[in-house]
């Protein structure tokens, strides 16, 4: 009886064809909780959700700093703190400033001063990295698919050549099919792909980006619009009883002129009835 071992997810017992390579999970577990990539840090994890969508250290940054910044270099809206992503400030304080990256040009790249850290000698960042090795690594299985493949072409043309029809084919081999002219855009077809891919990604999240800041810039608009209003509204409120108080000391001023007229008059009469009088 064949070892069976067990899923890293659910621990049911599998016989070891039916995991994973990387992780060990079965086939259900992988449909249930597929490898994605992070929406900041854009490294893959194990999505426990559909609605997860940001891997757990993200998600614990998130709640100590807030929502992160695009990182002034590689452009990952990763930058908790600061203007750097964790990657680049780690990275530049050890290997020094960045370089442009020989494949998406930014200034992204890090130079370890080491050739054998190079993808095919090539300086390239850390995503330009991981998709060249995800295209090299998809070039490998289409390739052992077309060795398979060819070989068991070969092996029927060889039996039916036996049979007596060998005078109708050429002998194939496998090494030819492999060096075929369309082998050889594989990786280049799956690099675009993959540029593609992540340019769209790159896209749709400065498209949020921009939505967020024009709904703030609109929230900013209507809070300035109301403070506006509401003074105004007060300046006009202030002018009219500024208004109404000088019409009020006018009046009461106008008043008292009248008494002091009124009183004056009064002194003036009794003074000429006191001189004629005698």
């Amino acid at each position: 009886m064949a070892a069976l071992y067990a899923c890293t997810k659910c621990h049911q017992r599998f016989p070891f064809e039916a995991l994973s390579q990387g992780q060990q999970l079965c086939k259900e577990c992988r449909i249930a909780h597929p490898v994605v990539k992070c929406t900041y840090c854009r490294t893959e994890y194990q999505q426990e959700s559909k609605t997860n969508t940001i891997c757990k250290k993200c998600a614990q940054n998130v709640q100590l700093y807030g929502t992160p910044k695009p990182c002034q270099y590689c452009n990952i809206i990763a930058a908790f703190i600061g203007n750097k992503c964790q990657r680049c400030t780690n990275s530049e304080k050890k290997y020094g400033p960045p370089y442009s990256c020989e494949q998406c040009k930014q200034q992204c790249a890090f130079d370890r001063k080491d050739d054998r850290k190079k993808v095919d000698g090539k300086l390239l960042c850390w995503l330009c990295t991981l998709s060249y090795k995800r295209v090299l690594q998809k070039t490998k299985e289409q390739r052992k698919h077309l060795s398979s493949s060819s070989r068991a072409s070969h092996q029927e043309k060889e039996q039916y050549s036996r049979l007596g029809g060998g005078g109708h084919y050429n002998s194939f081999s496998p090494d030819l099919a492999l060096d075929s002219p369309g082998t050889d855009h594989f990786v280049i077809i799956a690099q675009l792909k993959e540029e593609v891919a992540t340019l769209k990604k790159m896209l749709h999240q400065k498209d949020q980006m921009i939505l967020e800041k024009e709904k703030k810039i609109t929230e900013l608009k209507a809070d300035f619009q109301y403070q506006e209003s509401q003074m105004r509204a007060k300046m006009n409120q202030m002018e009219k009883t500024h208004k109404e108080v000088t019409e009020q000391l006018q009046a009461k001023n106008r008043e008292l002129l009248k008494q002091a007229a009124a009183l004056s008059k009064s002194k003036k009469s009794e003074k000429s009835g006191a001189i004629t009088s005698p």
